[in-house]
């Protein structure tokens, strides 16, 4: 009997033979579950970097897709006043308090040219001096720049309508940061271009419903729609064209582009570069003294102006008498 049973009790040997075999078999199975989890995981990444390389090739072409435009009816990256309709000089008088013309006094629609002297002697020489080139770098959403705007519109309008001086605007987008991340500074120039593009005799009033209606600084700005409404209402041609142009931000990489050059230097103007808006050059000078001052401009203009040098016509040549018969 004892011996039957000392033959049938497991050999320790087997044991540990056993346990060594479930212990391979839970070894395999973790490493299974890792493989699994880290396959898993592999697809997953993958996945991942395959959406966002189909999202980049999506945005890259998009970009590539639309082609980067240059606005009509800009030179050196200005665009000139062609017409001054549609702005209400007596009412940027009154908002800024600019004497009427006709009070005493007044000085804020000085001409800077003079009138040449009418001579009675038909072979007389008449004295005029060149239109006075004023270039203003105006940013939509600087303060400075709806400032002397305001100030001086009335006699800029009026200059441009007597030819006493050429008006050429800049827009450049330096204060794009400052409004909620809309970039609105970018977004204003942009229409600007669009309004200058597509109807070049309404800038100026657009323009001057900018600077007029200007938000805030660090606001969210105005909208593409509400810009498309004021360049319509400002008497823009093709209002369809426009709005979809500035709805589309067609010039946005325009205006960025345009503003990089001037902060490099400003056509014309040896060692200037653009530092501030607004900038004022006359005649190449920059204009330093008060935004908001129109008769301090205005001298300003004056006093460049009479350092221009005349230009004298040709004389008409006098008909020779005729001999007695």
């Amino acid at each position: 009997m004892s011996s039957d049973e000392s033959q049938n009790a497991p050999v320790p040997s087997d044991r540990r033979g056993a346990v060594r075999e479930k212990a391979l078999q839970v070894q395999a199975k973790q490493s299974r579950v890792r493989l699994i989890r880290a396959a898993s995981l592999a697809v997953v990444i993958i996945a991942v970097v395959a959406v966002a390389a189909i999202a980049i090739t999506w945005t890259v072409g998009s970009a590539a897709s639309k082609p980067l435009l240059d606005p009509a009816n800009v030179t050196e990256d200005g665009i000139a006043v062609t017409s001054v309709a549609g702005t209400s000089i007596e009412d940027s008088k009154a908002e800024m308090g600019v004497p009427g013309a006709g009070s005493a006094g007044a000085t804020a629609a000085a001409t800077p040219t003079p009138t040449a002297t009418p001579t009675p002697d038909p072979s007389a020489s008449a004295t005029t001096r060149p239109a006075v080139d004023i270039r203003i770098y105006v940013d939509y959403l600087s303060p400075g720049s709806r400032e002397f705007q305001m100030a001086n519109a009335a006699q800029l309008a009026t200059w441009v309508k007597q030819g006493a001086a050429t008006l050429t605007y800049y827009p450049v987008a330096m204060l794009t940061s400052k409004s909620n991340g809309t970039k609105y500074s970018l977004r204003a120039a942009s229409a600007a271009a669009c309004v200058a593009t597509h109807s070049p005799d309404a800038f100026f009033a657009f323009t001057h419903a900018l600077l007029k209606q200007q938000p805030e600084v660090d606001s969210d700005g105005i909208s593409d729609e509400d810009l498309a409404a004021i360049a319509i209402a400002s008497s823009a041609s093709s209002p369809k064209v426009v709005r979809d142009c500035i709805e589309e931000e067609d010039f946005a990489a325009w205006a960025k582009s345009a503003t990089d050059r001037a902060l490099q230097g400003i056509p014309g103007a040896d060692g200037v570069a653009l530092t501030t808006a607004p900038m004022v050059l006359v005649n190449g000078t920059q204009y330093v003294g008060a935004l908001d001052d129109p008769a301090e401009f205005s001298q300003f203009v004056l006093t460049l102006a009479s350092d221009e040098p005349t230009q004298t016509p040709s004389p008409t040549p006098t008909p020779a008498a005729t001999p007695a018969g």
